[in-house]
């Protein structure tokens, strides 16, 4: 299963896209697993969105071929990064590539509620009608004081925190399969 993954931070040493490295290293054998960068899109801008600038074309055209979705976001003022709703917001127009597909959520910050907010407005979002996408519900990965609980190269050393993202994964692959059915069918 081909799985398009957004991540809202690119900082360089970013705990969130660390963690989206590590969902994709450690679900290799099961999840095909493609990071696509947001960090360079134009912004959104309905005038253009038919003639939309190149490095939006070669996102819309990354994304439009993932069977699901992971979104990783840090969370920012009680929100989600302007850089994820820009990409959100392409994505909700002309193609909506992410229409009916199922997609999981995670997040991780250095406070003790991990993105839960932000967690919050992304489902918000994907509820919208111009993006009409199958959240997981009910599982979320939040991870608080990610500090503690990964090395400098990425690796959850928090034992718990890796067996329940097990367990989302677990949960997620069937609920995308039957996505992906409803959708060929």
């Amino acid at each position: 299963m081909k799985v398009a993954a957004l991540v809202g931070s690119f900082r360089k040493e970013s705990y969130n896209m660390k963690l989206a490295k590590f969902i994709q290293e450690r679900y290799k054998d099961r999840l095909d697993i493609q990071i696509i960068p947001i960090h360079d899109l134009a912004f959104y801008d309905q005038d253009v969105e038919n003639e939309a600038p190149a490095s939006v074309q070669r996102f819309k055209a990354a994304v439009g071929e993932a069977d699901a979705f992971l979104i990783v976001t840090p969370e920012f003022n009680h929100s989600i990064p302007g850089v994820l709703k820009n990409a959100l917001d392409w994505m909700s127009r002309g193609e909506r590539e992410m229409a009916n597909k199922a997609v999981f959520i995670a997040g991780a910050t250095m406070g003790a509620l991990g993105t839960v907010r932000a967690q919050m407005q992304l489902r918000q979002i994907l509820n919208a009608p111009g993006m009409g996408a199958n959240v997981l519900p009910g599982n979320e990965i939040l991870i608080g004081g990610v500090q503690n609980k990964m090395d400098e190269n990425g690796q959850l050393t928090d034992n718990q925190t890796a067996e329940f993202i097990d367990k989302v994964v677990d949960q997620f692959i069937p609920f995308a399969e039957r996505q992906l059915e409803k959708t060929y069918s």
